[in-house]
């Protein structure tokens, strides 16, 4: 375990919305002159020739049928809600590098498909060309059933997806962005916490970033995700099981007294900051795994103070360099570790009360070279085995230090 003193980072960032040229909406959050301050202004007008995202679709027969999104239906097995968003079979796949369309405009082209208007970035947010969450307006959001079947039960899936894009350089990644970017990442996640969650219909949001072709990446422009789900995950609801049931036996938080018991016995503690803690859970079912959870009891990113962004923004990028030493190849030199990364935040309504803010960072990586493919025991039945303990884990990311 290192304690890690950490410089103040100072949030000064600008947020400046625009529309692309479908109708979807972009956010530029600058911390760079002259645009911070305001002398400039990034490009706010989007030249490609997109018909408007919800207008009518034609078909093969020259036929207009209105613009349906993605709907959700309930499994009847596990009351969970599915989507199903067939559209986007046909979204980017590893495009070459002169057609990413999540790097900046090629300075003096007159059209290209990218996704950004502008010839820089230092933070951008825009919804998702291909979501799997959609509204669209005037579609009914009720519950209907299936050709009259009890059993089958649909409703819209309505929603919205965001891509956040962390650095307008493709070859970069989130843990060489600098605290003073990854500061205004933080300022970005927070703020689309907070206007997702006021969208009608929205009961979660969920901010996360996929790293690695190993995770199945699409797209390796330095990049995340933020989702505004219309029900609470599964996964949630899991442990809001376990929280309520906690807290009806003891009166406390279930996250809390998770973090004092790491903290008292320290051995899965591998990083400490004057705000936040990184341990391996001690369940912790991914080859590698590492929570960072604030100290102060917090229900959201919103609730976070600027000494806690600012103390999150140097903490979490020393968190993922050490992860990026985890593994070394044959000659010693450090593998870039494939991850998944996601904020579990508390829910937009239901069990606010339980809930604690913390980060899950894992990896399916199990050995240079060697990945954790899902036995049919984990994948048929949810039954978890782990390849290694979470006590090794720790160990190697205590001599990282």
């Amino acid at each position: 375990m290192s304690t890690e003193q950490q410089p103040d980072v100072t949030a000064r960032v600008r947020r400046t919305a625009t529309r692309l040229a479908d109708g979807r909406e972009l956010i530029y959050f600058d911390d760079s002159e002259p645009y911070v301050s305001g002398a400039a202004t990034r490009r706010l007008d989007d030249p490609r020739p997109l018909p408007d995202r919800y207008a009518p679709v034609v078909d093969a027969d020259g036929v207009a049928h209105p613009v349906t999104g993605p709907e959700l239906r309930l499994d009847p097995l596990t009351g969970e809600w599915i989507p199903m968003a067939a559209h986007r079979m046909n979204r980017t796949f590893l495009p070459p590098a002169d057609a990413n369309p999540l790097a900046p405009a090629r300075p003096g082209a007159a059209y290209q498909d990218g996704e950004i208007p502008d010839t820089d970035y230092d933070v951008v947010v825009f919804e998702n060309r291909f979501p799997s969450l959609m509204t669209v307006p005037g579609v009914d959001t009720g519950t209907e059933l299936v050709d009259g079947e009890p059993l089958w039960q649909r409703r819209a899936g309505v929603g919205r997806c965001e891509v956040i894009c962390f650095s307008s350089d493709p070859t970069a990644s989130l843990a060489t962005v600098g605290p003073r970017r990854m500061r205004t990442v933080v300022e970005a996640w927070t703020d689309r916490t907070r206007e997702l969650s006021a969208l009608p219909g929205v009961e979660q949001v969920f901010c996360f970033e996929n790293r690695g072709k190993e995770i199945g990446v699409t797209l390796h422009h330095p990049h995340g995700q933020i989702y505004a789900f219309p029900y609470v995950t599964p996964r949630t609801q899991a442990m809001l099981r376990q929280a309520r049931a906690h807290h009806e036996t003891t009166g406390r938080l279930l996250l809390r007294d998770v973090l004092d018991a790491e903290l008292r016995h320290g051995r899965r503690v591998v990083l400490e900051s004057e705000h936040w803690v990184a341990y391996v859970p001690y369940a912790a079912r991914w080859p590698v795994e590492v929570h960072l959870a604030p100290r102060r009891d917090v229900p959201d990113l919103p609730a976070l103070t600027d000494a806690e962004k600012a103390d999150l923004s140097t903490t979490y990028l020393t968190l993922l360099r050490r992860l990026d030493q985890f593994f070394v190849d044959g000659d010693g030199g450090a593998i870039p570790l494939p991850y998944i990364s996601g904020w579990h935040q508390a829910p937009v309504r239901e069990g606010r009360d339980v809930s604690r803010l913390h980060l899950q960072v894992f990896s399916v990586l199990r050995a240079p070279g060697k990945l954790k493919y899902l036995a049919g025991v984990e994948s048929a039945m949810a039954s978890w085995i782990s390849d290694t303990t979470p006590e090794r884990i720790a160990r190697r990311l205590q001599e990282l230090a």
